[in-house]
């Protein structure tokens, strides 16, 4: 089981704040993405969007394992 949250803007637009999708063997980041759009009816590609595995930035075609935590969330900007 993957455990996926979403935060700020993203969140918004999933409608929660956390969902748990089901891990396959050879799972991305991308792969994770494209489940969560279609459980949640929601397009997130074309987004801007980050990701992050267990509270590490990665790239969406990064392999994940069971049990990983994964977040969505829009670029940061400060000042």
């Amino acid at each position: 089981m993957l455990h996926v949250k979403f935060f700020a803007s993203i969140r918004e637009r999933v409608g929660r704040a956390q969902m748990d999708l089901p891990w396959a063997e050879g799972m991305s980041v991308a792969a994770a993405l494209q489940a969560v759009e279609a459980s949640s009816g929601v397009a997130l590609r074309g987004q801007h969007l980050l990701a992050a595995r267990n509270h590490e930035h990665v790239t969406f075609d990064e392999p994940l394992a069971d049990g990983d935590e994964l977040a969505f969330f829009p670029p940061v900007t400060g000042g």
